[in-house]
């Protein structure tokens, strides 16, 4: 074991180009605000062009609002909606994307490493909410900035080709991040907020001629991977 352990663990993705000054940017955040346990860098793409990276806890709201997707209901959900606008100031936020995400070291003796049950996305989220809960704040730093190349790992998030059919795992985290959390009856609930929200907007769209920018067969993967289907045992942690 180190002696002498350094106060800041870095977690950058493999798909990742960081610009000058972006480090050096995140370590001197840290530095000034001692009460941060975690900040995230500004993620772009190639051309500068940002992206989201800095969001909210998903929750039954936010599912609520993605499912549904009419102008009244964003609207009286705006303060909680999953991806805020991108803000071009340092502010505190809930989770930041897990490309490019600085971590103090007392975060991790604190609540441990990432959960290792998931297979790929939520677990930046549920590590976030975790250190939340352990009195941590989260900060988003956009002097910071990473070039990500989004979706090389899977695909799944790449905005700029046709949607392509999302994983099982995708769901599974979903699920997991959700039971883990806040519980098997609320985790129904938001499946049948989802679900039911999703539906109707999928028919509002036909009438509507509306494009349709969805994952292939997005309905069908949901039902079949909600808690109604597969059950509200979910694998423990390696790390709890």
């Amino acid at each position: 074991e180190s002696t002498n352990p350094p106060p800041y663990i870095l977690l950058l993705n493999p798909d990742t180009v960081v610009r000058p000054g972006a480090l050096k940017a995140l370590v001197d955040f840290m530095e000034c605000h001692p009460e941060a346990g975690i900040a995230g860098s500004r993620l772009e793409d190639p051309d500068g062009t940002p992206q989201q990276s800095a969001f909210r806890f998903h929750n039954i709201l936010t599912e609520l609002d993605f499912g549904w997707r009419t102008g009244f209901i964003s609207k009286l959900l705006a303060n909680w909606v999953a991806a805020p606008p991108i803000s071009p100031e340092i502010c505190q936020t809930d989770w930041v994307a897990g490309a490019s995400m600085i971590v103090r070291r007392e975060v991790f003796e604190k609540i441990g490493l990432m959960d290792e049950a998931y297979f790929m996305y939520c677990e930046e989220m549920d590590f976030c909410l975790q250190a939340n809960k352990a009195g941590w704040s989260c900060w988003y730093v956009p002097e910071s900035r990473v070039v990500h190349l989004v979706g090389q790992s899977s695909g799944v998030t790449d905005t700029k080709k046709p949607a392509k059919r999302l994983p099982t795992y995708w769901f599974d985290s979903r699920r997991r991040y959700f039971i883990k959390n806040y519980g098997l009856v609320y985790t129904a609930l938001t499946d049948v907020s989802w679900a039911s929200g999703f539906a109707a907007w999928r028919v509002r769209r036909i009438l509507q001629g509306k494009p349709d920018g969805d994952p292939p067969k997005l309905l069908r993967d949901f039902v079949l991977n909600s808690v109604f289907l597969k059950g509200g045992k979910i694998e423990k942690s390696k790390n709890s």
